[in-house]
């Protein structure tokens, strides 16, 4: 690359012998341009000097590009055309666009939010294609530096609630997806089901804990409410995700509390049996997560506004 070369070469220049290549005409060309004729004349002087070459000769027909002239042709419809792209919104075709997007996404989405919007997605975007990752501590770094596109993870609503457990960084924004409240499983025959329902009986269970929030946190906001009040749940054993979570509750008498959307679905498939939360917890947000600096981007926004408008089933 010469930089002084490029500091010297004149965008207008190009652009009206672009002109005069498809219009081989002067006044034709200078129409075009909004220039007068003289004018469009000095600059195919600036051009034959640049050039190193007349361009143009004249004819009875009009001007006949040199070989020279006919030779730049390829290469200046090249870059009229990218200026042209640069220089106008970009439009996302997921129809012909072969991108790929990458999403960190809490277990729980997969059953319930994926079936939403995933053939819709790849009914319009036959060639799109899509990574997802397990929600981690560093996804909104992720998010931030470009790696992830979105996350997909339950965010507590009260910003107070919010700053116990997960707290967006700055750069990042997001969408309430859907509210959801928590339930508790349990196996058909476990001895609970024969006693009262409450929060005494509650806090009397062992427990099975999925880990939760961006830094693998064993405590959920139920736990920090109830510390408040000088009570805790005894926690046997924490897992690594929900679907361990709930296989554990089929095989013992652990309790697993989790979210009632995912609790529905478990429950019908493991044979467990769903009971209320005993407690008054405010309900989560799944909440889609992504960074601003990707807002004005065309294929970004489209994928955003399918998944915001398909979670709305929910």
């Amino acid at each position: 690359m010469s930089i002084p070369a490029l500091l010297r070469a004149d965008l207008n220049l190009l652009l009206c012998l672009h002109i005069l290549l498809e219009e081989q005409n002067v006044t034709r060309a200078a129409a075009r341009l909004h220039l007068s004729q003289s004018a469009v004349s000095k600059n195919l002087a600036k051009l034959r000097e640049w050039f190193d070459d007349p361009l143009f000769t004249r004819t009875s027909h009009g001007l006949q590009p040199t070989s020279r002239a006919r030779s730049l042709r390829p290469t200046l419809q090249g870059i009229i055309g990218d200026i042209d792209k640069l220089t106008h919104p970009a439009v996302f075709n997921p129809e012909l666009s072969d991108r790929r997007f990458n999403l960190a996404l809490v277990e729980s989405i997969y059953p319930l939010l994926l079936p939403q919007f995933i053939g819709e997605l790849f009914q319009q975007g036959p060639q799109i294609t899509l990574n997802t990752h397990q929600w981690t501590r560093d996804s909104f770094e992720k998010m931030l530096s470009g790696e992830i596109d979105f996350g997909i993870t339950g965010k507590d609503i009260h910003p107070q609630d919010a700053a116990l457990t997960m707290l967006p960084p700055k750069g990042i924004v997001w969408h309430e997806l859907y509210r959801d409240y928590q339930c508790c499983l349990v196996r058909p025959s476990h001895p609970v089901l024969q006693q009262e329902w409450h929060l005494d009986t509650y806090l009397t269970q062992r427990h099975v804990q999925a880990r939760c929030g961006v830094d693998g946190n064993d405590r959920w906001l139920l736990d920090f409410k109830l510390a408040e009040e000088n009570k805790f749940r005894d926690i046997a054993i924490c897992v690594a995700d929900f679907n361990s979570a709930a296989s554990l509750a089929t095989h013992t008498d652990l309790v697993f509390t989790c979210p009632s959307h995912f609790g529905h679905l478990i429950a019908q498939q493991l044979n467990l049996t769903m009971l209320p939360l005993p407690y008054d917890l405010p309900p989560m947000a799944y909440t889609l997560f992504w960074s601003e600096d990707r807002d004005k981007d065309p294929g970004h926004h489209w994928l955003r506004e399918l998944i915001i408008s398909r979670s709305q089933q929910l």
